[in-house]
């Protein structure tokens, strides 16, 4: 009887951050240029990527790849942030609390799967060099790729579908910065144990398999590097791989932190910022990662920037010339 008095929830209120104006406004600036840099940073290497002819092999074509995951996951998030930062806390719709769950979810899954398939590339690269060019072909690569983007928005889907279904009554506030999954789980009314089930088996496809992928294949990269010869064609090889160990220590580190590591004991402030770290500041250091652990990313910055000075001139002389005539 008391089940049937609640009143049913179809809006949540997100607190954010409750504390001061000017910390709060200092955290707007700050993730507003955290954002505005991370797409800069992403769209520059799509675009590299796409107009560079050196930079098309599978490699760059895969951190292409990961860079539109990455606008997909800061794009999610940090709009709304914004808004909750400025107004003190803000409301969301149960629907929009799904979207943006959804997006976040699928976004982060295919990463997962993205990530695996570059370290298959790395393997490939270096365990079958004479072979590479055979086996991963650009139609294979665009399959891989598509099969990675699929995997995410399907599974994650499926989570989603049975979470909109459950009933959400009483208290409406998540203390939180956005729509996540445990603390959307908490106000539910209705039984989760299904969807908590549901969540640890998608974990294993989305998390543990792209996970057994990487251990597999650096652990085979390993030992066909150590059988190099020359110390310099092993620090050659061990350099191609780098970059990717980086990004994927960074990103399974935050992940796991978040989602695997029990939070019993852990404050909601800390839960708050090890979720930033994942959400917003990840997809601002892969691409610096790249662009600063990678010799052709940097050259293709640098004919680029040498043809836009050389546009620029050519149109100021251009200029010049009309107004004299």
């Amino acid at each position: 009887m008391q089940k049937k008095n609640l009143t049913a929830v179809t809006e949540f209120f997100i607190l954010g951050f409750q504390d001061s104006q000017g910390f709060r406004i200092s955290l707007f600036c700050l993730f507003l240029v955290v954002y505005c840099g991370t797409i800069c940073g992403n769209l520059l290497i799509i675009t590299l990527v796409s107009t560079s002819k050196n930079l098309h092999t599978p490699m760059y074509f895969f951190i292409s790849q990961l860079s539109i995951s990455d606008i997909l996951v800061i794009t999610d998030i940090v709009p709304y942030l914004l808004h909750v930062l400025m107004n003190n806390g803000g409301s969301i719709s149960l629907i929009e609390c799904i979207t943006q769950l959804y997006f976040l979810g699928a976004s982060e899954s295919s990463e997962c799967f993205l990530l695996a398939m570059m370290s298959y590339d790395r393997y490939v690269a270096i365990c079958n060099p004479l072979r590479y060019s055979s086996i991963m072909t650009s139609g294979y690569c665009v399959i891989l790729s598509i099969t990675c983007w699929l995997f995410g928005f399907s599974f994650i889907f499926i989570y989603i579908i049975h979470t909109a279904k459950l009933n959400f009554c009483g208290a409406n506030i998540i203390d939180h910065l956005f729509c996540d999954f445990v603390p959307l789980l908490e106000l539910a009314c209705s039984d989760v144990f299904i969807i908590h089930l549901e969540m640890y088996l998608l974990s294993i496809l989305i998390v543990f398999v792209p996970s057994t992928i990487i251990v597999l294949s650096y652990t085979y990269i390993v030992l066909a590097v150590i059988k190099i010869p020359s110390s310099t064609s092993r620090q050659k090889a061990f350099s191609t791989c780098s970059s990717h160990l980086m990004v994927v220590s960074l990103y399974y580190w935050t992940m796991f932190s978040v989602y695997i590591v029990p939070a019993k004991g852990r404050s909601l402030t800390m839960s708050k910022i090890l979720s930033l770290l994942y959400t917003v500041f990840t997809p601002l250091v892969n691409p610096i990662i790249y662009s600063l652990r990678n010799r052709d990313i940097r050259k293709a910055v640098h004919k680029t920037h040498a043809k836009l000075m050389i546009w620029c001139i050519f149109n100021r002389t251009i200029s010049i010339i009309n107004k004299i005539d």
